[in-house]
């Protein structure tokens, strides 16, 4: 690959506290858009102006939801056209062990509001997390029928996460998830048990959200109000097992979150292990009814 334009445009939340905001701010973009971890010799990010209709609030990994959905749906559907297996690709593209020079995209790189001399953006760790969720969750051996395994990896929040998710579509669309595997470089973990309630949960929350999550207007109201018509997942949906791989560090590796990076791999490793399963491309969140179509 030699070059990576990625175009994002959304309101930003800085909206709903100050008149006049029609761009994504620069903390906005640093959440995997303009920290993109990829050595390419090119590489061009722009935000466009969206002004907000509504307030915004905060949700789980924020921004990095949108942007790593697709910086790493795009790189799995380039692999498949090239013919290369997704994780190799992914590899690839992320290039060798090295500290990532943000400036070449921005200047404003906000790092999450910690100095870069701490936490730095670090390929090698990143790449590390790769190998790990998938040597554990298999990767490359064979699957039954509709059935696939699908990977995103991302830097957010100061730390580094792997996601695989397999799937397993029936001939009605039906999906159930047997399995994720999750990798996590968060640096010294203080409580690991922590660490692992929080990848649990963002399994099926971040599962909520790619099947279910939207919020629909009319007549310039929200039309959902509560669990009686805002659809989550129930336990007979949710993921059968997740399991969490955290990589062990003394305590002069610095440690960065645990809360907020769960969620924003897992949607796009489960739409990446659909196509696996399927051969469908979905590009476009909430999933619905697209899969029975």
């Amino acid at each position: 690959m030699i070059g990576w334009r990625h175009r994002s445009t959304a309101p930003s939340i800085r909206s709903t506290f100050t008149a006049g905001v029609d761009h994504e701010a620069p903390f906005e973009q640093g959440m995997s858009l303009v920290d993109v971890p990829f050595d390419i010799p090119n590489i061009r990010c722009e935000v466009g102006k969206a002004p907000a209709h509504t307030r915004i609030g905060w949700f789980r990994s924020v921004s990095n939801i949108p942007h790593g959905f697709a910086q790493q749906c795009m790189v799995a559907e380039i692999a498949h056209q090239i013919g290369k297996d997704p994780k190799d690709f992914l590899l690839e593209v992320i290039g060798p062990p090295r500290i990532v020079d943000t400036n070449k995209t921005t200047k404003d790189f906000t790092n999450y509001g910690d100095p870069l001399e701490s936490y730095p953006n670090d390929a090698g760790r990143l790449r590390n997390v790769i190998n790990i969720a998938a040597e554990q969750a298999g990767w490359g051996t064979p699957l039954p029928a509709r059935r696939g395994r699908g990977i995103a990896a991302l830097r957010l929040f100061l730390t580094y996460v792997a996601t695989v998710v397999e799937v397993e579509v029936d001939q009605k669309g039906n999906l159930t998830i047997p399995r994720v595997d999750v990798a996590i470089d968060c640096g010294f973990n203080v409580n690991p048990e922590r660490i692992l309630s929080q990848f649990e949960g963002a399994s099926v929350m971040a599962l909520s959200l790619a099947k279910y999550g939207e919020v629909t207007f009319k007549d310039g109201r929200v039309q959902q109000n509560n669990f009686n018509d805002f659809q989550v997942v129930r336990i007979d949906e949710s993921p059968v097992v997740t399991h969490v791989h955290i990589v062990p560090h003394p305590y002069e590796v610095p440690a960065s979150g645990i809360g907020e990076p769960g969620l924003a791999c897992f949607p796009p490793a489960l739409l990446n292990a659909i196509f696996a399963a399927t051969g469908k491309r979905i590009r476009r969140m909430p999933i619905a009814d697209q899969l029975s179509v």
